[in-house]
């Protein structure tokens, strides 16, 4: 720990500043040498005043501008006993015994400005001496050479220059050393977690992804005893690619794996490869596995890997140089060319696979693909354990229930739920995070900020209550559309209604399903024509939905009977400018698209025809209420009778488990013991917001 504390308390520009002070030292010694041992005369009318009297001898002009002389033996005499005022640097420095002299006779410096002027003044002073029969006054010009001051002089700019120099370079390169961004832009930028340095994040701190755990962690476990396997012959996987939605944990679990391996570990972003200049990325990639090589066994993480490993094009287009097909190139050979790799491992993550070159793709290189999908509700359960643990909460807070009124939430968006909901108990001055404040924390992040004080009319206010009320309506009617949880028209973000739905977590949908959905989601137009006999703009997200379902009925799953078991879907987006079909079959997608949206729509209207009074009663309370729940609707429309026959089943099923639990607790074992949770797990709720957006309906 001392050598580390001593290593922080370094200065590295401690050696710039002994630098200095060497060249303010020498400066100085110039200064002072280019005068030493001379008194200075301040003025010209002191010198002509000895002059005059031919007390001046060995007269020198240096370069112009000083004149050098020493006064004679009665010059001296007369200087010690005058009291003019203009002789007393003179006279003090005689007095003093001369202590300070190289010489007894010292020597005597007058600075000129004009050396003309100077001269003019020395002969006429020469001209009266000639009269009166005195000694003249020679002068002799004299050339001095200051070389230390010529040196310093011509050496200190060029220093001051690469002092900035350095600056400048060491700002660009982020403190990395004099021009470090210039000298080191070949440099791999990877952040290396080696010698004790971790992440401080473990497998146990990552909820959920089991299968995902499974896979990552026999890869750790072959780093740390790769002895048990290699006896059987096999070899370790040269790397794996993490595949999902963002925020379900891809980065989090590289994380771990630095945490745990006990190996160095490279960690660096697939955007650290990109630069302007050309070679760069794939140096930067060569430099990468040199490093990771040297210490071997690694890791190499490479986070958002879709960044340089985008599919390649067939041309560069012009005969340009493409640098990211370069830097991909590279990458190709390093992770499965003609070297080898032995020791090193590549972790990569995306969100993109499907733009992902093939050559990136095949065993050798990525010989894993781990699929990290959205947690489902026991996943979810966990996630929530994890991110609860440093918030104080009310112990009446139910995580079972949270983790139904989640779903299709990942993570980060648990987390992001978590912390809303202790900034909405710390905002209402709460002693702890209540349940309340996590229900208000899912209607603030799936629907928005709630506005109380936004400007409606009345009429508006009509449209939106009809239109909402026509979508629980039909939602509640129907046997496959989502029930609905709440609806509300108090304004919400930029949504002037909203409504949460409770769809089913399934897998597979089939045609019916998706027919009450699109009905449903036409149930607000339909309603707002039934009433006022004329439709606004305010469906123009329903719209979009339906058109995007209907035309993935018809040219993507195959729903359709006169288009027939044919999919037009291009998984890897390489058609994205043609259509993989004739104008006639683009025609009669169309008019099946129109002929599915407009059953439904009349389905939707005489749905609510038949059951306008309900309507109309549905939209009068949460005109009254602005916010009503789904007992409300049981107040109107009466339980709905698949719901019902829903819950015998699972009370059924959830008999049958409770029995299974006793038995293994008493060693036996039951027939169904083997049934999967899938049925609990359709229990849990998604949170579907279907919202009105300045008069606009839209749906998250």
């Amino acid at each position: 720990m001392s050598e580390n504390n001593n290593d922080k308390k370094k200065n590295p520009n401690s050696i710039y500043w002994i630098y200095a002070l060497i060249g303010v030292a020498l400066v100085a010694f110039s200064l002072y040498t280019s005068g030493a041992g001379a008194v200075k005369i301040k003025y010209q009318s002191t010198f002509f005043a000895l002059a005059d009297s031919s007390y001046v001898t060995d007269v020198k002009l240096v370069n112009r501008v000083r004149v050098d002389f020493k006064l004679t033996e009665a010059g001296r005499k007369f200087v010690t006993e005058s009291k003019d005022k203009q002789f007393l640097p003179l006279k003090n420095s005689l007095k003093a015994g001369n202590k300070s002299m190289s010489a007894v006779n010292p020597v005597f410096q007058l600075d000129v400005s004009d050396a003309g002027n100077f001269l003019d003044g020395l002969d006429k002073t020469n001209e009266s001496l000639k009269l009166a029969g005195k000694k003249e006054i020679e002068h002799i010009p004299t050339e001095e050479v200051n070389y230390l001051g010529s040196i310093i002089s011509f050496i200190l700019p060029i220093l001051i220059l690469i002092v900035i120099w350095m600056f400048v370079m060491r700002r660009m390169s982020g403190g990395n050393g004099p021009g470090g961004q210039l000298f080191n832009i070949g440099k791999s930028r990877a952040q290396v977690y080696d010698k004790g340095k971790s992440t401080n994040i473990t497998f146990q701190d990552v909820a959920g992804l089991q299968e995902a755990k499974i896979e990552i962690q026999e890869i750790v476990e072959f780093l740390k005893n790769s002895k048990k396997y290699t006896e059987l012959g096999a070899k370790i996987p040269k790397g794996a690619l993490l595949v999902g939605p963002p925020g379900t944990g891809k980065t989090l679990l590289a994380k771990a794996v630095a945490g745990e391996a006990k190996v160095p570990f490279f960690s660096l972003s697939g955007s650290d490869f990109v630069e302007m200049f050309v070679g760069v990325g794939a140096s930067r990639v060569r430099d990468l596995f040199k490093q990771a090589k040297e210490k071997s066994p690694a890791i190499i993480f490479i986070d958002e890997i879709d960044a340089i490993g985008r599919a390649r094009s067939k041309g560069n287009g012009m005969g340009g140089n493409d640098e990211r097909e370069n830097t991909l190139n590279q990458l190709l050979t390093e992770m499965d060319g003609f070297g080898t790799n032995s020791g090193v491992i590549i972790l990569a993550a995306t969100n993109r696979a499907d733009v992902l070159d093939s050559a990136l793709m095949r065993a050798g290189r990525f010989d894993r693909q781990i699929y990290v999908d959205m947690p489902d509700i026991n996943e979810r359960k966990e996630i929530f354990l994890v991110h609860l643990k440093p918030i104080k909460k009310d112990d009446s807070i139910d995580v079972d229930f949270l983790a139904k009124q989640t779903p299709g939430f990942s993570g980060a968006d648990i987390a992001n739920l978590c912390n809303e909901a202790a900034l909405i108990a710390a905002r209402h001055n709460k002693a702890q995070v209540e349940k309340q404040d996590f229900l208000d924390a899912v209607d603030r992040i799936v629907g928005g900020l709630e506005k109380k004080n936004k400007i409606i009319t009345k009429s508006e206010k009509r449209s939106i209550a009809f239109h909402e009320a026509g979508h629980a309506t039909t939602s509640w009617l129907l046997e496959h559309a989502s029930p609905l949880v709440k609806v509300t028209i108090v304004p919400r973000g930029q949504s002037l209604g909203a409504a949460w739905y409770l769809p089913e977590e399934r897998s597979i949908t089939t045609t019916e399903q998706i027919s009450d959905e699109m009905c449903s989601a036409l149930g607000g137009r339909a309603a707002e024509e039934l009433i006022f006999g004329k439709i606004s703009t305010g469906a123009l997200s329903d719209l979009e939905k339906v058109t995007k379902q209907a035309y993935a009925m018809v040219s993507v799953y195959g729903l359709n009977k006169r288009i027939g078991n044919r999919s037009y879907y291009d998984s890897q987006g390489r058609e994205s400018f043609t259509k993989p079909y004739s104008e006639d079959t683009a025609r009669i997608i169309d008019e099946e698209v129109s002929i599915l949206i407009e059953e439904q729509y009349q389905r939707a209207l005489k749905l609510l025809t038949d059951n306008k009074d309900k309507l109309t009663a549905l939209a009068e309370k949460l005109l009254e209420k602005e916010v009503i729940f789904k007992e409300d609707l049981e107040l109107i429309f009466g339980k709905r009778e698949w719901e019902t026959i829903e819950d015998i089943e699972n009370a059924a099923k959830l008999t049958e488990k409770a029995e299974d639990i006793a038995l293994s607790a008493n060693g036996e074992t039951s027939e169904n013991s083997t049934e999967d949770n899938s049925t609990s797990e359709n229990e849990s709720l998604v949170n579907e917001v279907k919202t009105d957006e300045n008069g606009i309906d839209s749906s998250t």
